[in-house]
């Protein structure tokens, strides 16, 4: 397992990305309402991309779990679906769950974040399963902390998905992040406190806890990207890119 811990200099020559990718995600939820098409908030992504000079980490993504190259910029997920969403002509309708997945690098440096929204009529499971990963993700970011480990990041999602009586699949999960989108460690969202990789100052990590509301089994849509859950039932992520420090961690992508 090869990690690389970055320097404090480093880490300031990442801030832009995260910044930058924060920026988008922001832009993105206020634009997607409803009637928009998927393919615009593709489109709205590029042309951010465009304009800042960065380089998206999506486009030509081709891992040996998806059909690839990806050929888009940002990941689009409605309702079942909840990861890697391929967007495709989809206009947005009431009372929809939107996750969004972006990631890019800016000066070489890669940061990565997602977000779940209500579209239009917010739904009360909806809210509440958005709620249980945004949870999940800022009581991950309260341990990551030197001394404690990457089990322990895993072990504070997983409770938080029984206390919200949601069951977990840990088939994808969190990552190191630095000059690549997708490095070790790999931060699962389930597991046991006091085991796995020892958290130090300079480690750089994408936490993402994602849920969904009926299951813990997923399965892939036909084209080839996006996965759904097994039984149609909703789904919803959050993530951000955060630095471990001396102190209190750095949230890289904060909006």
């Amino acid at each position: 397992m090869a990690i690389e811990l970055l320097n404090p200099r480093q880490l300031d020559e990442m801030r832009p990305a995260g910044r930058f990718v924060a920026e988008v995600l922001s832009a993105l939820a206020e634009a997607a309402k409803v009637g928009v098409d998927l393919l615009d908030l593709d489109a709205l992504a590029h042309r951010m991309i465009r304009e800042r000079g960065a380089t998206s980490c999506y486009i030509d993504y081709a891992p040996s779990f998806g059909r690839g190259p990806f050929g888009k910029v940002l990941c689009t997920s409605v309702n079942e679906a909840v990861l890697h969403g391929l967007p495709h002509h989809y206009r947005l309708a009431d009372g929809d769950l939107l996750s969004l997945d972006f990631a890019c690098s800016v000066d070489g440096w890669v940061c990565d974040s997602a977000l779940s929204l209500n579209v239009g009529t917010p739904r009360a499971e909806d809210q509440k399963l958005i709620e249980a990963t945004q949870v999940a993700l800022s009581r991950a970011i309260e341990v990551a902390r030197p001394g404690n480990r990457v089990g322990d990041l895993s072990a504070a999602i997983g409770a938080t998905a029984r206390e919200y009586g949601y069951l977990v699949n840990t088939q994808f999960g969190g990552h190191g992040v630095g000059r690549t989108m997708h490095g070790d460690p790999h931060i699962s969202n389930d597991g046991r406190a006091g085991r796995g990789f020892p958290l130090r100052p300079g480690l750089v990590i994408a936490i993402e806890p994602w849920f969904l509301a009926g299951t813990d089994e997923i399965k892939m849509a036909d084209d080839g990207w996006t996965i759904v859950s097994a039984d149609g039932s909703r789904g919803a992520h959050s993530e951000h890119t955060i630095a471990i420090t001396e102190g209190d961690p750095i949230v890289m992508t904060a909006r």
